[in-house]
């Protein structure tokens, strides 16, 4: 035990001392994340609702962190589609967990705030969320920033129906018991979410 906290103590320290290297918006990101985090996992994880809106928070947090790092400048489009997207997985894998614990006979001891009876609530709020994400898209899509950006940026709305089938795929394989408790490790090792982020790739190129 006792070792275990030094080292931790030492990790920590060193973690600051490269995000102090980096520079002191990105110290200040990564001390907040920290906060965030440690709250999340102490209490917050357990108050339902608020545990999956710091679950989108968090996520986009790490964005927030990388523009610091590299100095790139945020962008409101990026970090509105992040929030609702990673609001829409947060609720994926809530439900998830809540389908496994009932299927075993264990939901009881849970411990997460939701129950049997909140299934259909929470699908409910993770599809509008994931369907937020894609209208957030298209407003990007046909906004000024866009057009000065993209040479061929009509071609970007092909992102749409793309996405629109990725976030039904993800919640239909959900409702049937078929998903990851963590959504993203799903994504990455799910051939169909591979060949949708290739071709949401090669859409963006296209319109550049």
């Amino acid at each position: 035990m006792r070792s275990g906290v030094t080292v931790a103590v030492i990790l920590l320290l060193c973690a600051a001392l490269l995000a102090a290297l980096i520079g002191w918006q990105y110290a200040l990101v990564l001390a907040c994340y920290y906060v965030v985090t440690w709250t999340y996992s102490l209490r917050l994880k357990r108050v339902a609702l608020l545990d999956v809106m710091m679950l989108a928070g968090l996520y986009t947090l790490r964005i927030i962190a990388g523009s610091a790092a590299t100095r790139i400048e945020l962008s409101f489009w990026l970090l509105a589609f992040s929030v609702f997207l990673f609001l829409s997985l947060g609720f994926v894998k809530r439900y998830a967990e809540i389908y496994d614990a009932r299927k075993a006979g264990k939901l009881l001891g849970h411990g997460r705030g939701y129950g049997a009876e909140d299934l259909s609530l929470i699908m409910s709020l993770g599809t509008a969320s994931g369907y937020c994400a894609v209208v957030v898209i298209a407003l990007y899509i046909n906004s000024v920033d866009s057009i000065a950006l993209y040479h061929h940026h009509k071609t970007m709305w092909l992102i749409c129906p793309l996405m629109l089938f990725w976030i039904s795929r993800v919640w239909m394989l959900t409702a049937r018991g078929h998903m990851h408790d963590d959504p993203v490790v799903f994504a990455l090792g799910d051939r169909i979410s591979l060949l949708v982020m290739g071709a949401l790739g090669l859409i963006v190129l296209w319109s550049v």
